[in-house]
């Protein structure tokens, strides 16, 4: 089998593919029409199969303890389970990242349209770099990463946008899953963008014990922004300040910005949820800016909406929509095809960051 994984999967800059002679041949192949060839070895299972969130791709036995299918998954980022006799199993001789508040397994079907967004070669590279910073809102240390573009440099201030992941995902989505530092280090070098830092927490957080999925933005606002202020060069007026994120993080995107207008100039909601999705009536102190359009105008120079034509979460982008339908606000909607994903948050955050900064 011929294994062309990314170079930068979660778990490891090399591959693992297995040894052959201890392990068997085994592992997925992107072939050239787009489908996936698996083959693994379990020996003395009864059922293999790949679990599409819920759509079965049952893999059939090839002797010596061998199962083997191939299959239409579809294109782009595409996690699935694989089940050994109903059982979950994280292979290693799959790719790994983490969703779904787990590690998961992967494969990356190219897509067309999306040919070199994110190719390694030809360009230079940014960095990306781990930091634990102090929270007074837990009161513990989180975590986030910090890409810095390729040519940057200390005596210079940069801009900077916050970037969030969704539920159950962490700060290492946008990179490995998102592959935003390899995207923007290409529009970099086209011109396309500014030069600017990402960063990325970690949304998942605690307070006293208990996750509280709404403590983020108190986390963003008072912890992580006079940090990354205090450590990098980068400018601290309004209109040098972005946040996006998907799905979770698009709602903390939402509370975030709309609450402290004087800190963010630039917003982006992808596969987004401007109001609480489960819809329970409750007060959302956060909507109360969009019923100014004049101060809502001058507050934000884009905000942005975007989503899968094919989102799971469709009906509440709808009702946002009609929420907004004849407030005179200056937002931009786009959609692209694809569902709730990374394959649609890549085409989302290549969309948001040539609109940055300008």
């Amino acid at each position: 089998m011929e294994k062309k994984w990314p170079l930068d999967v979660a778990v490891s800059f090399d591959p693992y593919f297995g040894e052959p002679d201890r392990d068997g041949e085994q592992g997925a192949e992107v072939l050239p029409d787009g489908r996936v060839h698996f083959r693994i070895i379990a020996k003395d299972a009864k059922e293999v199969a790949i679990d599409q969130f819920g759509t079965m791709h049952a893999l059939k036995p090839a002797g010596d303890g061998a199962w083997e299918g191939t299959f239409n998954l579809g294109r782009g980022f595409l996690y699935f389970f694989l089940k050994i006799d109903g059982a979950d199993v994280l292979c290693p001789y799959l790719p790994i990242g983490y969703g779904c508040c787990r590690p998961m397994n992967f494969v990356d079907v190219p897509v067309r349209d999306m040919k070199g967004w994110d190719d390694l070669e030809g360009v230079e590279h940014g960095a990306v770099t781990r930091r634990y910073y102090p929270s007074s809102v837990t009161g513990r240390h989180e975590i986030c990463l910090v890409w810095t573009p390729p040519k940057y440099d200390p005596a210079k201030k940069y801009p900077v946008l916050y970037l969030q992941h969704g539920y159950g995902e962490n700060e290492t989505g946008w990179v490995y899953q998102g592959h935003v530092g390899r995207i923007a280090d290409r529009l970099l070098a086209e011109g396309a963008m500014e030069e600017m830092i990402i960063v990325m927490g970690n949304g998942m957080v605690r307070g006293s014990g208990q996750r509280d999925l709404g403590l983020f933005p108190r986390v963003l606002v008072e912890d992580l922004i006079p940090y990354i202020e205090a450590h990098y060069s980068v400018k601290t007026d309004k209109w040098s300040r972005a946040m996006a994120g998907l799905s979770m993080g698009s709602f903390h995107t939402a509370i975030t910005t709309l609450s402290h207008p004087e800190l963010f100039g630039y917003a982006g909601l992808f596969s987004g949820f401007l109001r609480a999705p489960w819809g329970n009536g409750q007060d959302e102190p956060h909507l109360r800016l969009l019923g100014d359009p004049e101060a809502f105008n001058a507050a934000f120079r884009v905000f942005y909406r975007a989503m899968g034509t094919e989102d799971q979460f469709w009906d509440s982008f709808a009702k946002d929509d009609e929420y907004l339908k004849g407030k005179p606000l200056r937002l931009e909607r786009e959609t692209f095809p694809g569902g709730h994903d990374w394959t649609v948050w890549r085409r989302c955050i290549r969309a948001f960051l040539v609109k940055l900064f300008k």
